[in-house]
């Protein structure tokens, strides 16, 4: 991935990041998240809601290494972990889904049953 490909997709509106993550991640079968020293994923809050981050490319999650992530470890995870651990870790935690954070600024945030209808839908285009 070049630098005038990251600065574009990085400078688009979260809801046009969410979108680029949704065709990125059912072309490829994976994504990103952060993780700390001890394997766990790491959260966000917004207005008392929990929040679980995902990016489509590993260089994404690395520019979002600050304010308090700056130890945090990317983890890339296809989507056999998505359907066989995320969904119920997300369900679990009763998280909401931080599709694309850029530096510290939040995403483009869905709920588990948004996430899963267009990723789902987005995957047809691919079967």
């Amino acid at each position: 991935m070049n630098h005038k490909e990251i600065e574009r997709v990085v400078a688009l509106k979260p809801a046009g990041r969410y979108k680029h993550f949704i065709k990125k991640v059912a072309d490829s079968e994976i994504f990103f998240t952060l993780v700390n020293e001890y394997g766990e994923y790491i959260l966000s809050e917004l207005e008392n809601k929990k929040l679980f981050s995902m990016w489509s490319a590993e260089e994404y999650a690395a520019l979002c290494k600050v304010s308090g992530w700056e130890n945090g470890v990317i983890k890339q995870l296809n989507l056999d972990d998505l359907e066989n651990e995320i969904i119920d870790f997300i369900a679990d935690e009763d998280c909401l889904i931080n599709v694309f954070p850029v530096s510290d600024k939040t995403g483009f945030v869905v709920s588990l049953t948004e996430f899963s209808r267009d990723l789902s839908e987005e995957l047809k285009n691919y079967s």
